[in-house]
């Protein structure tokens, strides 16, 4: 009953949680699932968001347009990143690594120290209504904004330039062949997916009242496994079910992660945790593609045979 009572109270928590870094989810599930690019740059580009958007609160900047500068430096690193990619042709992920340690250094420049307190500036929670924003307000602020960015995610992603990022994560080369600009629409891919991530920096700064250079450390995998654990619920075979399912995975991670601190665990092995639970579910999803492997492969060969026959 102690478990059940723990849990129970940490489900509010962990549903604030989870809204907030189903954007997260969604900055990775953009270079992974739509452009196929292996991109850690939202691991930097989330405090780069944070910090910056922190230092124009207490510069005087109203909230949301604190939010909305913080989010267009979450692009320029995105952009960065595959500029960097484009011109020098090394890896994207230690096209990534280099650019999130740039990150790193600007953002202490940026603050002009490792951490600012933001408990004396007005926060867009400070708004809602209750005391200082009750849990359940922030809780649907949150919900909002994560519908309104899935939407938009969706009708751009069925617009004419969501359609060729899509075609490019496809295959670059026949995206080439049909006249796309794969170089502009690969920047312009990564920049969004930052620029989602680095908002979400700044959502976390307003709502935990504090912007720190260290943020973002971890913040990839605990994407990569709400992004998993949404995948795992609803598939991704649809445009719908592919944007939908790193939010719906966050908001669950993020209660699996309440009820693992019901049992007991202490907060400093929730890092352990999640890694173990984003290797099982690899190695799960690995055992079972041989096997769809070779269901295709004898259909194929089913198919083959019966048009030559």
């Amino acid at each position: 009953m102690t478990l059940l009572s723990t849990f129970a109270n940490l489900i509010p928590m962990g549903l604030m949680q989870g809204l907030i870094y189903a954007l997260i989810a969604l900055a990775v599930m953009i270079p992974f699932r739509i452009l196929n690019f292996a991109d850690m740059t939202g691991e930097g580009t989330l405090a780069f968001g944070a910090c910056v958007s922190a230092k124009c609160l207490v510069l005087g900047m109203e909230p949301v347009s604190a939010l909305l500068v913080g989010a267009l430096a979450g692009f320029a690193g995105g952009a960065l990143t595959a500029a960097v990619h484009e011109k020098v042709k090394i890896n994207s992920l230690l096209c990534g690594i280099l650019v999130l340690s740039m990150l790193y250094s600007i953002d202490i420049r940026v603050m002009g120290q490792p951490n600012i307190a933001l408990f004396s500036v007005t926060s867009l929670f400070d708004y809602l209504p209750g005391t200082e924003g009750g849990l359940p307000h922030r809780i649907g602020l949150l919900a909002a904004v994560d519908v309104l960015l899935v939407a938009a995610i969706i009708w751009f992603l069925g617009t004419q330039h969501g359609i060729a990022i899509r075609a490019i994560g496809s295959s670059p080369a026949m995206a080439r062949a049909q006249g796309i600009n794969v170089k502009a629409y690969t920047l312009i891919g990564l920049g969004l997916a930052n620029l989602i991530a680095a908002f979400g920096g700044g959502l976390l700064a307003q709502n935990q009242g504090f912007a720190d250079v260290n943020m973002g450390f971890g913040t990839l995998i605990n994407g990569l496994a709400s992004l998993l654990v949404g995948e795992a619920i609803i598939g991704h075979r649809t445009l719908l079910r592919q944007v939908v399912a790193p939010v719906i995975g966050s908001v669950v991670y993020f209660q699996l992660i309440s009820l693992v601190l019901a049992c007991g665990f202490q907060p400093s092995d929730l890092k352990m945790v999640t890694a173990v639970f984003v290797l099982v579910t690899l190695f799960a999803l690995a055992k079972r593609k041989p096997a769809r492997g070779k269901a295709l492969s004898g259909s194929t060969r089913a198919f083959v045979a019966k048009a030559g026959g």
